[in-house]
């Protein structure tokens, strides 16, 4: 992460000129067990953090590389964590029948971008720090979706394991550029949606 006032040249896109993701914020149970993790297992240095005001908790953000930031808060008031709700159910997940249905307005999991090149050794990794990953999956237009081995069709590998509030991560790595027909499905529209516009 950049720590003086020069910013890297970032590509941005769309109407506001955004440049990808500043952070984001998720909610942990104990902040310095998410410390161990996220730098110590991971490696993600730790860059700021923030006492909240009125002994609200605490703010900490991890550099995850190009800028960008992954963010925690540590509220001591916080309400339990909802497995299958808020987010996929680690104690499930693993199942080949497992739910990755969330509910609307959560966060499903994070994606660290990789180099394709690494996966396998990152997994590797993550096993000998007794991190439970899944094998590596590879993202195809298949019917299912997963192919059993790399092929030229495959658009990404990941691995998905949890750090230790449940939260889902996964380790990306593009393996082709995104194409114009990548595009092919009209978005999907809410029954509620559908009914409002018949009217």
């Amino acid at each position: 992460m950049t720590t003086t006032n020069e910013q890297p040249v970032k590509n941005r896109v769309g109407k506001f000129n955004v440049g990808g993701i500043n952070h984001l914020a998720l909610v942990c149970r104990d902040m310095q067990r998410t410390v161990d993790f996220y730098e110590g297992v991971l490696g993600f240095p730790l860059v700021k953090t923030i006492e909240l005001p009125g002994d609200m908790g605490q703010h900490f953000f991890f550099d995850i590389g190009n800028n960008d930031c992954l963010a925690f808060f540590n509220f001591p008031n916080a309400p339990e964590p909802a497995p299958g709700v808020a987010s996929p159910d680690p104690n499930t997940f693993f199942d080949p029948s497992a739910e990755l249905v969330t509910a609307i307005a959560s966060m499903n999991h994070v994606a660290f971008d990789v180099d394709p090149d690494e996966i396998e050794e990152m997994r590797d990794r993550l096993i000998a720090a007794g991190v439970r990953c899944t094998p590596i999956l590879n993202h195809d237009d298949s019917e299912r979706g997963i192919a059993r081995e790399n092929h030229p069709g495959v658009f990404v590998r990941s691995v998905y394991f949890y750090d230790p509030d449940g939260i889902m991560l996964e380790f990306a790595a593009w393996t082709r550029a995104m194409r114009p027909d990548d595009v092919r499905h009209a978005p999907a529209r809410a029954a509620t949606a559908t009914a409002v516009l018949a009217d």
